[in-house]
């Protein structure tokens, strides 16, 4: 069936939105744009004369969509190679959504993102819909097919569960950007104890290569092996400069509202590495390097001048 115009305009008007549902979803920005692609499909061949309300039509298809792929995405995570991390979004992209609330923005960084795995994918929905978009249980549960009181329940469920791993604390631009050139002072010093003190003693440091880049398969717990191994990470040798294919330059910035390194090599981003930060130092160091996953970055990195980096690694 033809769209007309109008109805090819109102459904552009809700992309984005329908794009950041997406993301949150799914953890990812190539699956978000699939469902979204797939949602316009299904717009185009319903009797639009007939909806009522589009936004919340194009909400409730979208996110059974993106319900269908959690499913299916479980079981291919379990025989991922190595630790599977969300894709990370640079500052500036639209997918990251409404920023206007605190938990708005919080539902998207990087440290939530990866506790929102632990959800099932009823309760991932209902505290997405619910905390970042501020949808009333009315119409979640219209969107779920279930009772407003489930709705309710399970918010605070998924609420809770969040809140149970979450150790984040919001900071501002500025006490970001410290907090990087801090760590890279303290990482190219060549000396463990500088990072030592930047970390909690629980901070955590994680990789995720997708089997394409090597990534330790299995996360660094605790300051000291974590100070460790990102002192070897910014220890020149040509091994490293082999394995990459050169020397990367090394920018600061933020990657879903957390602060974050970019490593760009070629004009290409070969690895973005996310911060979570609380009043007592750096709890956990999430490094993205799975190519498949650094598309969207790239295109969004291509398309500004970010200067001169703040370091060439290796």
């Amino acid at each position: 069936m033809a769209l007309s115009a109008q109805d090819v305009d109102r459904f552009e008007a809700s992309r984005p939105r329908l794009e950041a549902i997406g993301y949150r979803l799914l953890g990812s920005a190539s699956e978000a744009e699939d469902v979204v692609q797939e949602t316009f499909l299904r717009w185009q061949a319903a009797d639009t004369g007939r909806i009522e309300v589009p936004e919340a039509w194009l909400t409730k298809v979208l996110t059974n969509l993106c319900l269908n792929q959690l499913t299916s995405a479980r079981a291919r995570r379990e025989t991922y190679v190595g630790e599977w991390l969300p894709e990370p979004l640079l500052a500036g992209d639209r997918m990251l959504g409404p920023a206007d609330t605190a938990e708005q923005r919080e539902s998207v960084s990087y440290a939530v993102l990866v506790l929102l795995e632990r959800l099932s994918p009823n309760e991932r929905a209902v505290y997405v819909l619910r905390e970042a978009f501020g949808c009333p249980h009315r119409e979640i549960a219209a969107i779920l097919d279930i009772g407003e009181a489930a709705s309710q329940q399970i918010f605070h469920r998924a609420r809770k569960h969040v809140a149970d791993g979450k150790a984040r604390t919001e900071i501002d631009e500025a006490a970001a950007r410290r907090v990087v050139d801090e760590f890279l002072a303290a990482a190219t010093t060549g000396r463990t104890e500088p990072l030592v003190r930047l970390l909690t003693q629980d901070a955590v440091a994680v990789g995720d290569g997708g089997g394409k880049v090597p990534a330790r398969a299995k996360a660094f717990e605790g300051a000291l092996a974590v100070a460790t191994f990102m002192r070897g990470m910014f220890k020149p040798g040509k091994a490293k400069r082999d394995l990459v294919g050169g020397s990367p330059g090394i920018y600061a910035t933020t990657a879903n509202g957390d602060p974050a390194l970019v490593a760009v090599l070629d004009g290409r981003v070969i690895g973005i590495t996310c911060f979570a930060v609380t009043p007592d130092g750096i709890t956990a160091i999430r490094s993205q390097v799975n190519p498949d996953k650094l598309e969207r970055a790239n295109r969004l990195w291509a398309a500004d001048d970010h200067g001169e980096p703040l370091l060439i690694a290796f």
